[in-house]
């Protein structure tokens, strides 16, 4: 089993993976995304309110998931700071371990996923969160593709907390 340590997002360190997102506290309007991306003619648009639990660290993780057809969107309402776990394809399709990111975003950014990435589902660090999502779905098996690790990861936080519990 791997361990990944936690760090802080940066836009440059996020880019082969999506956009991170300012809110712009303080302004009146923030132009977030010029292009949201929807690969199917059929799929239309959802908006969910998701509610996350606080989750403790280390978590261990055994799959993964994307999108394939659709960019998604997560907008934080409140919360202390959420991870994001990510991933390029490997030459299999599948998650690549070698390139797995876990990053601690402060709720003060979004996220925007690009089609087709790999990511674990948003975890909030800390405190529960609440999230506005975006997605393109047409109701189908190929709005959303789950799958095991090859190996599971340890997603250890910042002070290098791996005790188990």
């Amino acid at each position: 089993m791997a361990n990944i340590i936690l760090e802080p997002i940066s836009a440059n360190a996020f880019a082969p993976f999506g956009q991170l997102l300012p809110l712009g506290h303080g302004q009146t309007r923030v132009e977030l995304i010029d292009e949201l991306h929807n690969g199917r003619d059929s799929a239309r648009p959802r908006l969910s309110v998701v509610e996350v639990p606080p989750t403790t660290f280390p978590l261990m993780v055994a799959e993964m998931e994307r999108h394939i057809f659709s960019s998604q969107v997560f907008m934080p309402c409140y919360g202390e700071s959420y991870m994001v776990l990510v991933a390029q394809h490997g030459d299999d399709d599948l998650p690549d371990l070698a390139t797995l990111r876990a990053f601690r975003v402060p709720t003060h950014f979004g996220i925007h996923y690009h089609p087709d990435t790999w990511h674990y589902p948003i975890t909030a660090c800390g405190q529960p969160a609440r999230f506005v999502v975006l997605t393109f779905i047409n109701g189908t098996r190929t709005d959303e593709q789950f799958v095991p690790l090859s190996e599971a990861i340890t997603v250890i936080d910042e002070r290098g907390n791996a005790i188990r519990q």
